[in-house]
């Protein structure tokens, strides 16, 4: 990576506050666990500017977070890396050890955590590259279609028109009358009047190598680079051209894709998305409480969770992965840990990983109000999305305050007289308050609906008070 620039936000590197702004655009309350994931975030732009061999002793301070299920745990962590533009990956502790079998390897996080990295990057690198590869493509296309000495035109049913001037031999063509010639199939080919004409252009054949009867995350696992293995064979074996007649804006896509692969330093993006999952890289371990020791005793299945946490412990201390871009170093990786610690407590954790997770912050519980905030506040708040997915079929969806209040106090009744899920009891109740809207709409519904208290109460009254129906249904 030619320097930090390249791993920051758009609008810089932001502040504790600006930080936790971000996320008070789409996370109501949790301040707690806001402050200290800006703080982490922050603490990693200030490392990087120390100088000398005490930057590589300043370790990111990891952050175990502690609340029940849909209280923010994993919006809050995810919402983080979107801010930052850093690769993340979120994994349940749990996949590492299912009953019957062994699980996924530990260290397969780090490998995903660095393909999210790769696409980042490829994203970025190919809105840099496009203006110049489709540039190429545009010469390419128009060296084809532009008229020649031979005797056919290259656009198959092509019929010029009269403002076209004769072909000459090439040797009797003035210099000026080719440019002229140029620039108006240019204006053309870029007006898109041509799209529809057939070329014949070259088009190199997909060849599948041998090698990839063998399991690709096998051969991951074992360290083996697959696809620079590959690469290899297709040096030593080129690929096979054929002549094909595809349309001229399909050769422009074709030509555009050629282009932008050549443009693109392959070796270098793999550098840059190692180094920035080593630099800037965010791990979420959800359900950590999951393999708390006590948790098996209390009905978890009997799994060697203790072996899991000794497992994570190297990556979460700072360990080398293999990859098949190059080698991990995880030492200033970021993890943040979430777990509802219901049946168990961090304290059941083994001492060592404990230790691994300095920053606890507990989130707090939803009550009515934090229901109300969280319907109308946020920038992707529910009563948002569903007025935005209605509005699609002329219907004008419109929320009474008090009926606002009603959903509120509903999801919160919800979620104490059944199972306390958190913010996702509102989508169960949305859906059943909206279903008839959204099934008539458009054909029965059309304009604008308001929805009431009354109305919320009618649809959603009878399923609370037959309980066993709530534990069914909500």
């Amino acid at each position: 990576m030619k320097n930090d620039a390249t791993i920051c936000l758009p609008m810089g590197e932001p502040t504790p506050q600006e930080t936790v702004a971000e996320l008070d655009k789409f996370i109501v309350g949790q301040n707690k666990a806001k402050r200290a994931v800006a703080v982490a975030l922050r603490n990693r732009f200030r490392r990087r500017q120390i100088k000398g061999p005490l930057k590589d002793d300043v370790r990111p301070k990891n952050i175990l977070m502690i609340g029940p299920t849909g209280v923010g745990k994993t919006e809050i962590a995810r919402r983080l890396a979107q801010i930052a533009v850093v690769p993340f990956v979120k994994v349940e502790a749990t996949k590492f050890t299912e009953v019957g079998y062994v699980g996924r390897d530990v260290d397969s996080m780090v490998r995903d955590l660095v393909e999210v990295a790769i696409r980042l990057l490829r994203a970025k690198k190919f809105d840099e590259l496009s203006p110049k590869a489709r540039e190429r493509a545009h010469d390419r296309l128009l060296d084809i279609i532009l008229p020649s000495a031979k005797t056919r035109h290259p656009l198959s049913g092509y019929e010029k028109d009269s403002t076209e001037p004769p072909e000459m031999p090439m040797e009797r063509k003035d210099t000026d009358s080719e440019s002229q010639t140029r620039a108006k199939f240019s204006a053309k080919l870029i007006a898109g009047e041509l799209d529809g004409k057939t070329v014949e252009i070259d088009v190199a054949e997909n060849m599948t190598p041998m090698v990839e009867v063998f399991s690709q995350s096998g051969m991951e696992e074992m360290g083996i680079n697959l696809q620079g293995f590959q690469n290899a064979l297709g040096n030593m074996f080129p690929p096979r051209h054929k002549r094909r007649k595809v349309k001229v804006g399909e050769a422009r896509e074709v030509f555009f894709n050629e282009e932008i692969n050549r443009l693109l330093d392959h070796e270098d993006l793999q550098r840059e998305a190692i180094r920035l999952v080593e630099e800037s890289g965010i791990i979420f371990l959800d359900e950590i409480d999951k393999i708390a020791a006590s948790y098996a005793s209390k009905g978890g299945p009997d799994v060697s969770r203790e072996g899991v946490q000794r497992d994570l412990l190297p990556l979460v201390e700072g360990s080398t992965v293999v990859t098949k871009y190059g080698m991990v170093k995880t030492d200033h990786v970021l993890f943040i840990a979430a777990g509802a610690f219901t049946t168990s407590k961090p304290s059941d954790l083994i001492p060592e990983l404990q230790g691994r997770f300095p920053v606890r912050v507990e989130l707090e519980k939803l009550n009515i109000e934090d229901f109300r905030r969280i319907l109308t506040e946020p920038q992707n708040a529910l009563v948002k999305q569903y007025g935005a997915l209605l509005e699609v079929d002329n219907v004008q969806l419109s929320f009474q305050p008090k009926a606002i209040d009603a959903l509120a106090k509903f999801a919160f009744d919800a979620n104490v007289a059944t199972e306390n899920i958190g913010a996702r009891r509102l989508h169960t109740i949305m859906e059943l308050v909206l279903d008839e809207i959204s099934f008539k709409a458009p054909a029965q519904i059309q304009g604008k609906v308001e929805i009431t208290a009354e109305m919320i109460e009618r649809i959603l009254s009878p399923v609370l008070k037959n309980q066993d129906l709530a534990k069914f249904i909500l």
